[in-house]
């Protein structure tokens, strides 16, 4: 079965709607492969691409598709302005993650700007080896931090570090490699990934994600090695520490707060963005926010929300039934489409091992640098790694990482599938002999 359903004439009140395809493909993935090619090709002109491919998009759902409404889309359903909603209904609508991932790319630009002045990663230098396993021990730093915090906050934050104590000379391969190790850390976290966090709100629990750290630790183990050794070939550590160092103390305390301020916000109110922002604005009254930093950060921030809107109007109905096969090829599918909608679509499908999806729809994101909100994030300060064949020339191991640790979860936990958590509507029954599904479009 593949991901693209075959679609079937939808009926109506007012008259029959036939989705346009070509070749038994529908236009919108066309449409969005288009987008990615661009991307791909035309890799300085990133933002540009993208936004012109959700403009055509949008544009297309708009004129074409009678069943699709911006609205609910994006907003969710009209309510009363004297109906009291819950905090599902609240939550409805692209809006949600859109905001969220807009608060965290702009604001952990900040915070990666303000501890890499905090003269921490100065500190790093003298600290870390001389000699591969210094860029090792970095990534290790990483994966742990993301598994408590955001991985985008991971990825940033190691790649603070890394322009310091590599004197600004990183390697492809290892960005690719940090980008790896935040998704590897986030994987087996309800805190440390935004699919995972989607799970736990579902009502997954966080022990059912907690064995996909076996993948991420198998993983991690392959293209860490690699990846340190491309680094260490290309800039070893630079050891430029002063005994009369200057600490910022509070530059670290901004840190911290805004840290806490970004698991709060995701604990209490399943936004870590709002926790960040509040920190921020708290962080005024302490250190000069470097807001210019914010800007540098806004395309590719605008860059991300419009390949994450692009993606959310793909009509994906279906997904292969859950088993550890189509769970490995989703991997492959969350580094070119989103993952945001393609765990929400498992979600409401449900029988899935949880863990193995987490590290498959979280990790696999790392084998293309937009496949990722953190490899997106840290793109802003490395430029040259949105290339896409580079990416993958250089960082070849995380693609072999990500096969590596996908089966040696298998071969050890096997496939462990958990019951749905949704209930899902009845079908509608047929009114002619011809239709065999008389439904309106799900859009995510």
């Amino acid at each position: 079965m593949t991901l693209v359903p075959k679609y079937c004439i939808i009926i109506s009140g007012t008259g029959n709607y036939e989705p346009f395809s070509l070749f038994g493909i529908r236009i919108e993935f066309l449409l969005f492969a288009l987008v990615l090619t661009g991307i791909a090709l035309f890799h300085h002109k990133t933002f540009q691409v993208a936004l012109a491919g959700f403009a055509v998009i949008l544009s297309y759902k708009l004129i074409i598709d009678p069943y699709f409404n911006a609205y609910e889309h994006f907003i969710g359903k009209e309510h009363s302005i004297f109906q009291q909603l819950t905090h599902k209904e609240l939550r409805e609508g692209e809006w949600v993650i859109l905001l969220n991932l807009f608060g965290l790319l702009s604001g952990f630009a900040l915070l990666a700007k303000i501890f890499q002045e905090s003269g921490v990663p100065e500190i790093l230098t003298k600290l870390l080896p001389s000699d591969w396993k210094a860029p090792f021990i970095l990534l290790v730093f990483i994966m742990i931090l993301s598994s408590f915090l955001d991985n985008i906050a991971a990825a940033m934050i190691g790649g603070a570090i890394a322009i310091v104590v590599f004197n600004n000379n990183v390697h492809i391969g290892y960005i690719a490699a940090i980008v790896a190790a935040s998704n590897a850390g986030g994987a087996g976290s309800v805190l440390g990934d935004t699919t995972t966090t989607m799970m736990w709100i579902d009502g997954v629990s966080a022990m059912n994600v907690l064995h996909a750290f076996i993948a991420s630790l198998a993983a991690f183990l392959f293209f860490g090695w690699f990846a340190s050794h491309q680094q260490h070939k290309l800039q070893h550590i630079r050891h430029r520490f002063k005994e009369r160092h200057h600490i910022d103390r509070k530059k670290i305390s901004a840190v911290i707060l805004i840290l806490t301020g970004a698991v709060l916000g995701n604990i209490l109110y399943d936004m870590p963005a709002l926790g960040v922002w509040i920190a921020l604005l708290i962080c005024i009254f302490m250190v000069n926010v470097p807001w210019k930093e914010a800007s540098k950060a806004m395309k590719g921030t605008l860059f991300l929300l419009c390949l994450v809107s692009s993606a959310s109007l793909m009509p994906v109905e279906t997904l292969p039934d859950a088993s550890w096969k189509s769970t490995f090829f989703l991997g492959f599918v969350s580094a070119v489409f989103d993952n945001i909608p393609l765990t929400k679509l498992c979600l409401d499908q449900g029988h899935f091992d949880w863990g193995m999806l987490a590290y498959a729809v979280g990790f696999g994101g790392s084998m293309i640098w937009f496949g990722s909100s953190a490899g997106v994030a840290i793109t802003n300060e490395f430029p040259e790694a949105r290339n896409v064949l580079l990416w993958f020339k250089k960082g070849w191991h995380v693609t072999a990482a990500y096969v590596i640790g996908f089966f040696v979860l298998y071969l050890i936990i096997g496939w462990q599938p958990a019951g749905n958590k949704k209930h899902t509507e009845p079908a509608l029954k047929c009114k002619t002999e011809n239709c065999k599904v008389a439904a309106k479009t799900k859009h995510f």
